[in-house]
This record gives structure tokens, sequence and C-alpha cells, in this order.
């Protein structure tokens, strides 16, 4: 990967590009650090610590700017959602699905379908947000006129950076490298990683046990160790041989010649972890808008059960992150859809008959792949749950996912690097 970096540093272009996307991350992260009027930060803080609501999920994906109250709080999730959602409505209503069988002026329409609905709901989160953190507390105006110009300011801030987020990462996507959207979440982690873990650290140091600091190095080690499983999976692929049958044009023979289909393992990447932690942090979150409830009744066992500390939690997480991978998956690859265009270019799986049998044989593939990549990021989204058990360090209970989406845009951007490399032809670099 630094030999990568290097190499592509000697390219005028290239280097133009880096330095433009290093400096639209300079810019969000000073972003970062405007603070939103009538908002303590404070009693946020003590809202998101040890637990594990939507602010946590939210802190999370923001890289600590909503810990920091500040006004890139919603940072990327109202275009996670708005994405989401597109894909989902792409396969139940035809007209968006013509839009993305248009190349690409049906997905610039789709794109500026998602910015918009981008829009309305970051309003809706805002909105939501702020009767959240009212309920919590966490609001400094005082009575009468304040209250409505505090929910004005807020709920406009909170909009106006998530839409100044969008626009960022449409900058990157234009005149930087990587994905722009991707880059702000890899940037907003990484800045936000080494809090995360100097508090973990301190903590276990402070308790001054010796065992309890010997867990520092065997965190570090486990860690290690976790980004090149990640790596490893995320390489990892399944290749199907394919066959290619001569066909004469006049006076020339074409085809005749062999490749392979790749599949990869970990094909969904980290989508199935976003949904399923979003979908377990609903609990939580009613919770903060409804108030705790008495100790001993339904409701208060009920909310219990939910938390990242509680055994029936992680299995419900693992068992979503399992489901959802598959829903994913599913819409993202047609082996219908696959079987027919092999048969159009007179291609087919060796030992196995076009048209329906190679259909089915895909998805039988499929299916095996899809539960080894899902088990993957089963494991590597609940591990540090468990491990955060184990030592009471819960500053790792979302370390995996962290860790899962650095690893997963850093590769992805390396490989963006080499292709666009390998079209200047220049020569040595990718040896």
């Amino acid at each position: 990967m630094f030999e990568t970096l290097r190499n592509a540093w000697k390219v005028k272009d290239l280097r133009h590009k880096i330095l433009y996307t290093l400096l639209i991350i300079v810019i969000y992260r000073l972003g970062g650090y405007i603070p939103v009027p009538f908002l303590d930060a404070t009693a946020i803080q003590e809202m998101i610590s040890g637990s594990n609501n939507i602010f946590s999920y939210l802190n999370t994906l923001s890289g600590g700017t909503f810990g920091r109250a500040t006004i890139l709080c919603l940072s990327i999730s109202p275009y996670i959602n708005a994405q989401i959602i597109i894909q989902l409505l792409t396969f139940a209503i035809p007209a968006l699905e013509r839009l993305a069988k248009e190349g690409d002026a049906g997905k610039r329409k789709l794109s500026q379908i998602t910015k918009y609905s981008t829009l309305g709901i970051a309003i809706i989160q805002s909105w939501g947000y702020y009767i959240a953190l009212r309920n919590q507390g966490a609001l400094t105006y005082t009575t009468g006129f304040s209250k409505v110009l505090a929910e004005i300011v807020i709920i406009a801030c909170f909009t106006a950076g998530a839409m100044l987020v969008i626009w960022l990462g449409s900058l990157i996507d234009k005149k930087g490298i990587g994905n722009g959207i991707s880059m702000l979440l890899f940037a907003g982690i990484i800045a936000d990683i080494p809090t995360s873990f100097g508090t973990a650290f301190s903590y276990l140091a402070g308790t001054g046990e010796a065992l309890q600091i010997a867990l520092i190095p065997i965190i570090v080690i486990i860690f290690v160790l976790m980004i090149a499983f990640i790596i490893f999976m995320d390489n990892a692929e399944r290749r199907l041989p394919i066959q290619y049958a001569k066909r004469v044009v006049g006076r020339k023979m074409y085809g005749g010649q062999s490749t392979y289909l790749p599949i990869k393992i970990a094909m969904a990447g980290v989508l199935p972890i976003i949904f399923a932690m979003s979908f377990m942090s609903i609990p939580q979150t009613i919770e903060m808008f409804t108030g705790e409830p008495e100790a001993g009744t339904f409701w208060y066992g009920f909310f219990r059960v939910f938390s990242y500390t509680h055994p029936v939690y992680a299995t419900l997480y693992f068992i979503l992150i399992i489901l959802f991978s598959y829903f994913y998956v599913s819409m993202q690859y047609n082996p219908v859809e696959i079987a027919n265009n092999l048969r159009q270019n007179n291609g087919g799986i060796p030992g196995i008959r076009p048209g329906a049998p190679t259909a089915e044989y895909i998805t039988r593939v499929l299916s095996k792949l899809i539960l080894v990549g899902a088990l993957f990021l089963g494991v590597i989204a609940i591990f540090p749950i468990f491990f955060a058990q184990i030592t009471g360090v819960g500053n790792l209970a979302l370390g995996g996912t962290s860790i899962l989406i650095v690893v997963n845009v850093a590769l992805e951007t390396v490989r963006q690097l080499e292709s666009q490399m390998m079209m200047r032809h220049h020569k040595g670099f990718l040896e």
C-alpha cells in the first residue's frame, strides 16, 4: 500500500488529486470543531458514554463530532439512510429501475434524487435528535422565545452540516481520489480512534491492577490480527471458471479462451453491520424519548435486553448481520442475469448447461459465499463486544466495525490508485 502511494505521488495529476482530497478532509475535520449553539457538549458525552443508543452509533459514524456537539453532528448518516432507501425503491419502483439501467445519465438522476432525499431525511433526523436532546437535558436555553430560537438554530445547523458533508464528498468524487463519502467517513473514524483507545488504555492503566495493565499489549495484538484478518477476507474471492465457445466470423475465429468470474467472499462490505446496528439501537433510542421505566417492570427488562452488555443483544446482532448480508447481496447479484449474459456471449461454466442450470449453480455458490462472508462480518462485529464485557472497557464495543470500515476504504482507495496508474502505463509501478 505504501509503495503504491509513493509511486502515485510521483505522478503530477495523481499528486494533485491526493493533495485536493487531503484539503477537503482538513476542511471536514475543521468543521467538526464548530459548536452548535444551545447544546451542552458535556451532557451529550454523558449520554454517549457506556451506552448503545442511536447517539453512540451516530458518534461512531461522525468520528466523534456528535459528542463534541458540532455542526457536523449528523455527518453522513442521512446520506447513508437515503442511499439505502433509494436502493430498495429501485427494485420496487419500475421508473427508478429504468433509471438505474440508463447508464451514466440514469445514475446522475438517481444521485440527484438521493441528494434531495438526504435533505428531507436530514431535516427529520435533526428535529428528532433535537427532541431527544431536549428530553435528556442537553440544551442550554432558558424559556420563552429562547426555546423557539434554539429549536430553529439547532435543526438548521444539523441539516446544513449534513448537506455540507455531501457537498464535500461530491468534490472529492469529481477532483480527488476515492469515494468522497467513504473518504470522509474514513477520516472521521481515523481521527477518533486514538481518543477511544487512549481512553481505554488510561482506564486499564488507572486501575493499578497487573492483570488489567497486561491487557494493553494484548488489545494491541488482537486489533493488529483483526486488521490482518479483515485484509485477508476482503481480498478473498471464489473464481468460477468460464469457457467461451469458438465462433467463425468471415475468415477470422473469435472466442475459445478461458477466463473466470471472480466473486468476493465479503461482497456485502460493511453495510449489513450498519443495517443491524441501526436496527438494534432502536429500543434504546425509544427509551431516550420515553424515559427510563421503573425497575422490575416488563419494559425495564425489555430495554435491558437490548443493552450491548446483554448476551441476547450480541446474539440478535449476529443473526441480523447474517440476514442483512443475504438480503443485500440478493439485491446486488442476479444469478439469472449473469447466466443470460454468459449465454449471449457464447460463454458457460464447464460441466454446467447454459441457462437455468447455470443460474442455479451460481445461486448455490453465492449462498455458500454469503454465509462465509456474513459469519466473517458477525465475528468482527461482536468480538469487541464480548471482549469489552470481559475486560470492562466499553470504548472498544464499536471498535470492530470502525476498523472494518477503515480497512475497506483504505484498500478500495489503493485499488483505485493502482488502476489509475495502470491507465497511464507507467512501467514498473506495479511490479
